[in-house]
Order: structure tokens, then sequence, then C-alpha cells
């Protein structure tokens, strides 16, 4: 495992202390609303369905793990809506179809071509990583895989944030798992890429096999 990149435990954790803390700032939220609004936490309590002690735990941040429930019914007791929203900050773990698909592109690569494995993002403290990135022939470029693309857009969202971050990616390849059901998603939806990937399979891997860096951004199955 590169530098950088978590491991599952790690991840866990990152997700435990975040819990963690988005409950703290909850708290402080539900107690400063209370406080304007002159309601005693006995009332406010009542209000929400939880009791008195569970509503001092609340605004404390004594509860080590409070339910999502308990939040959204303090903050509807006082007239406030909960939101959640989750950014990219690292990359998903990547299962064994998808390792087999990276080592698949990996084989194609002619020298002096040779990828590394997950390659974290230049950014500190972002944990973000391309799953791989080809070095040999100038500048590298960078590789993603996917061997079963379920939702097009966030695919492309995804690439466009990690290549807008990452100044060395300036050519990125998106490999994909040669299916029935990839093939089918992209006839539907391969304009939504254009700009971003212009280059087809036949291309890319004419420059790899070859073991030149593609002169562009695309997209490969194999």
């Amino acid at each position: 495992m590169m530098a950088g990149m978590a491991s599952r435990s790690e991840r866990a954790e990152l997700g435990i202390r975040e819990a963690r803390r988005l409950a703290l700032v909850a708290g402080d939220e539900i107690r400063e609303a209370r406080l304007l609004a002159g309601v005693s936490q006995a009332a406010a309590a009542r209000a929400a369905g939880l009791s008195a002690a569970q509503w001092g735990r609340l605004e404390r941040g004594d509860i080590e793990r409070p339910h999502l429930v308990q939040l959204c019914c303090a903050g509807r007791a006082l007239g406030l809506k909960g939101s959640w929203k989750f950014y990219p900050v690292a990359s998903p773990l990547r299962d064994a179809p998808q390792l087999a698909l990276l080592g698949r592109f990996e084989h194609l690569l002619g020298a002096p071509l040779l990828m590394g494995r997950e390659v974290g993002l230049p950014i500190v403290g972002d944990l973000r990583a391309w799953d791989g990135m080809v070095d040999g022939d100038g500048d590298p470029f960078f590789v993603e895989g996917e061997s079963h693309v379920n939702d097009a857009q966030a695919v492309e969202r995804r690439l466009r944030l990690k290549q807008r971050d990452d100044p060395r990616a300036s050519t990125v390849i998106l490999v994909l798992t040669r299916s029935d059901h990839n093939r089918r998603v992209m006839e539907a939806h391969r304009e939504v890429f254009r700009d971003l990937l212009p280059l087809d399979t036949t291309a890319v891997l004419r420059a790899v096999r070859m073991g030149r860096r593609p002169p562009a951004s695309g997209i490969v199955l194999v």
C-alpha cells in the first residue's frame, strides 16, 4: 500500500472520529438554538421524544455514538432541519474484479512503461488516489479502473475533480471491464465523457502497446 493510503481499519477509525466531530457540532447548534428560543432542556426533550438526560448528553456531546434519529428529532423540536452530504476525500476501496481489471491493463503496457498503484494526489491531507500512474515515456499519465459502471455521470464528476486537483494529470485513462453492461453504458453515455476523455480503446491501446504515452486522455475497455 502506498504511503498516504488508509487501510480498512484506518478508514473505519476516520469514520468514527468524523461522526464524533459532527455530533459535537450538532450538539452545540442544538444548545444555541434552545437558548435562543428560551426553552428549557426538559421542555425541548419532551418535544423531541427524548428524556431530559438524553437531551443534556446530546448538548454536551457525552453520547459516544448518538443516533441520527436523536439529532434530527432534537433539531425539529427547535425548528431546525438537519442535512447531510458526503464529499470525496479518499478513493473508494477496490474489490477483486477492479484489481484484476487494472492488472489486465498493466499487462498491455509495452516497455518502457511501468505502472505504480494507488498514487495519492499531491495535496496535504487529501486521501484520494489514482488507481495507477504510468511512467516511462515523458510525463506520467494516470489510470482509473471501473469493473462495473452504475452511474456514468458520477464517474465523470469524480474524474473531473481529481484531474482538476492534480496538476500532473494532464492525461487520464479510464479503464473499463469489457462486459455487455459496460458496453451498453458507454453506448448510451459516451458523449458525457467526450471532452474529458476523447480517445477510444483502439487509439489508447495502440499507444501503450508501443510503450508510448497516449496523446490524450481516453477510455479503454479490456
